[in-house]
């Protein structure tokens, strides 16, 4: 028995024909539910969609083996059928016509609810349009925020390296006043070296001429 056969007795099947009609409900209900969590924005949409286009995919390809049913003709097997027309019953069309006339719809009527509904759709595709101008605007809005949030940062960051910068002026400024207090200090000291030098220099001369004074026999 080759596959198609297979699948065509499974869908002759009870249980099939039960099913099938419930399997179709519950993939579209899936289908319908994945795309409002899809239109929302919300989690599991991508499993939802997936789920019922899958369940529906499945459903199309066993339906393809369904067994077509064929149109009896039954008025060759019961003959009194082909006379069960009545002669005097109005086509569908005619009784459509007098429908609408009873109604007072006219072909005027009809014409003005057609550019109603031209209208209604005009309207709507300037109102998606609104909406995909304000979705771009948001984006917008949310591309400046970014920029704000990026040179708020850059600021911060400028502020820091001129604090540090700061510091070390002040820091350099110190290291150069405490330089030049340290050449002063060296030249006070050399100034306080040269006095004690000359003042050796001076007692020398008076301890030898004292010694001098001592020694008359010199």
């Amino acid at each position: 028995m080759s596959i198609a056969a297979s699948i065509s007795k499974i869908t002759e099947a009870k249980w099939y024909k039960v099913m099938m009609p419930k399997l179709y409900g519950w993939g579209a209900s899936l289908v319908i539910i994945g795309a409002l969590f899809k239109i929302q924005n919300w989690p599991f949409a991508g499993l939802f969609l997936t789920i019922g286009l899958t369940t529906e995919a499945v459903i199309f390809f066993f339906s393809a083996f369904e067994k077509q049913y064929e149109d009896y003709d039954w008025s060759l097997v019961y003959p009194e059928l082909a006379h069960m027309e009545d002669p005097s019953a109005k086509k569908p069309a005619q009784q459509l016509d007098e429908a609408l006339q009873r109604a007072k719809i006219d072909n005027e009527l009809i014409e003005g609810l057609n550019e109603g509904l031209r209208s209604f759709g005009d309207a709507t595709t300037k109102l998606n349009e609104t909406i995909a101008a304000a979705a771009s605007i948001n984006d917008y809005n949310d591309q400046i925020q970014e920029g704000v949030k990026n040179m708020n940062a850059l600021n911060s960051l400028y502020e820091l390296q001129l604090q540090a910068s700061n510091q070390q002026m002040e820091a350099t400024n110190q290291f150069l006043n405490n330089l030049q207090s340290s050449v002063e200090d060296s030249k006070r000291f050399q100034e306080q070296v040269n006095s004690l030098a000359e003042n050796l220099e001076s007692l020398n001369k008076v301890y030898a001429k004292m010694l001098d004074a001592m020694n008359p026999n010199k």
